[in-house]
């Protein structure tokens, strides 16, 4: 376990742990042995696992040697027999075992063995060989201190279960874990591939909408008014312009400004910001793909996201493999990857609804009747709803958190898509679909409104809802009316919320573990 540094009184010296303490007496060991305990730099030749391939397979009665390599990275590892030391030592690719010798490298180096600890950062010179047990080793010839570790890493143990390696942790609060990702990441290697598998995801998606011609731009984080959606957002202030600023809620408007200018396919990947409460699927500060393309419907962008779907599964998949090992901590089983294949099936928002809540026509229903039903499956404060959230909750209730596999529902209410297009035969409703899986919203998209004048009534109504206390409710942007009666063509988009869609991919059940940094309550 690792041990923490006690709280010493304010302005006072900290009284360090005997460990700790123990790390420091090493640590002016090594400067007055004239041994620099925190270098510049190591001129590695191979990482770990490039190193053990550089060795043939072994033969029987063979003691052949391999060729020399310089490695480098932290000591997971250490065992000390008199004048031999065994070590392991970790890098991004995985471990090598390093074998210290001293008649090998000589009284004064093998000296220097006794300040080192687990954790410790060095970089070795030697030449590959097998052991007697046929683990490929690197005989010493030279080590160096890279960077004195003087914290102890909490890290655990393993065995070897059934010829399966088990690893049981000693860091696995959740929480601590999420406060200390360096921690989490140093002796968690499934943790390093997951954040490694989320990257691949990124980069997957990024590639598929390059290849179908859609630019990648950046829009602003500071916005002076906010909308695109329906959140309360973070307010600051700025001095030189005296004047209040909104971090974005969404990228929406300003990606459709650019559908105006004549940039018919583009695309943004960044943070958005919503101030409110913090579960196992929301975190104040969030990353969000939204891509926009002209002459497009929800029809087309439906085949779209599947495409998109598909993509940055097979990018998980490469990664992690057929099974995810992040739930492995302490002996428990790699969780399967989901596995669908298009078309997703589809559900009509209204007529599934209504059928769930046992009514012809829940849209029918007063607003009054919709918080009577929304109190009584749970909805709290249900008095301070407006109707669209009303909606929205008992929706979530009954549909959306019963859904488990890939499906689409489509055609919203008018007054739950401010922002869509109303459906072609039906003006009651929207052309807008969500994508849900596993209980949770992964995708958002409309046939996009482009009549600036239906435009203006919807942010009307917005306002009202906003004057009337609905503080997640936006106002009137009207330079992006004006940008619209400069004429929009038909548009299609589609907003994905990158770190849920990543908890579905990888069976991840809180979002903080696919955020590398989440945001918390201060210690």
């Amino acid at each position: 376990m690792s041990e923490e540094t006690p709280v010493g009184p304010p302005g006072g010296e900290v009284d360090l742990n005997f460990v700790m303490q123990a790390r420091r007496d090493k640590l002016d060991a090594l400067v007055n042995l004239g041994v620099e305990p925190f270098a510049y730099g190591f001129d590695r030749s191979h990482f770990a696992a490039a190193a053990v391939a550089l060795m043939p397979p072994a033969i029987e009665g063979e003691n052949a040697e391999g060729p020399k390599v310089r490695v480098a990275g932290r000591i997971v590892a250490w065992r000390a027999h008199g004048k031999t030391t065994f070590a392991h030592l970790m890098d991004p690719s995985g471990r090598v075992q390093l074998y210290f010798k001293k008649d090998q490298i000589g009284e004064p180096q093998y000296a220097v063995l006794d300040c080192f600890d687990l954790g410790d950062f060095i970089g070795v010179t030697g030449v590959l060989f097998r052991t007697r047990t046929g683990e490929v080793t690197v005989r010493v010839e030279e080590v160096q201190m890279l960077s004195k570790s003087l914290r102890p890493l909490p890290f655990g143990k393993e065995e070897v279960v059934d010829g399966v390696t088990v690893r049981h942790s000693a860091f696995s609060d959740g929480e601590l874990r999420s406060r200390q990702r360096y921690a989490d990441l140093a002796v968690h290697p499934e943790v390093r591939r997951l954040f490694r598998a989320r990257s691949a995801m990124i980069t997957a998606i990024r590639g598929f909408l390059n290849d179908i011609d859609y630019l990648e731009v950046e829009t602003p984080v500071l916005q002076p008014l906010y909308g695109g959606a329906t959140a309360r957002p973070f307010t600051t202030h700025h001095a030189a312009l005296d004047m209040p600023l909104y971090l974005r809620i969404a990228d929406e408007l300003y990606l459709k400004r650019l559908i105006v200018g004549g940039l018919e396919r583009v695309y943004e990947i960044g943070h958005d910001f919503r101030n409110e409460g913090i579960d196992r699927t929301h975190n104040p500060e969030f990353t969000m793909l939204e891509f926009y393309e002209a002459y497009a419907d929800y029809e087309i962008m439906m085949t779209r996201v599947e495409k998109l779907l598909v993509c940055a599964h097979g990018a998980v998949t490469r990664v992690l493999g057929e099974e995810r090992n992040v739930t492995g901590v302490d002996g428990a089983k790699g969780e399967a990857l989901p596995d669908f294949q298009p078309p997703f099936p589809r559900l009509d928002w209204l007529t599934t609804l209504s059928k769930a809540m046992g009514v012809p026509n829940v849209m029918e229903l007063e607003t009054g009747a919709l918080a009577a039903a929304a109190e009584k499956v749970g909805v709290q404060k249900v008095g301070t709803l407006s109707r669209p959230k009303l909606l929205d909750e008992l929706f979530q209730f009954h549909v959306e958190s019963k859904i488990d596999t890939p499906t689409f529902v489509v055609d919203y209410p008018l007054e739950l898509s401010p922002l869509a297009k109303p459906k072609r035969g039906n003006p009651a409703l929207t052309e807008r679909f969500e994508l849900f899986a596993r209980g949770k919203e992964l995708a958002n998209a409309f046939s996009e409104l482009n009549d600036p004048l239906d435009q203006r009534r919807r942010f009307e109504a917005q306002a009202k809802l906003k004057a009337a206390g609905d503080d997640e409710a936006s106002g009137v942007d009207e330079d992006y009316l004006r940008a619209m009666e400069y004429g929009m063509p038909p548009t299609g988009g589609v907003g994905i919320g990158m770190d849920r869609l990543f908890m579905y991919l990888t069976g991840t059940t809180h979002i903080r573990d696919a955020i590398l940094f989440p945001t918390m309550r201060p210690e």
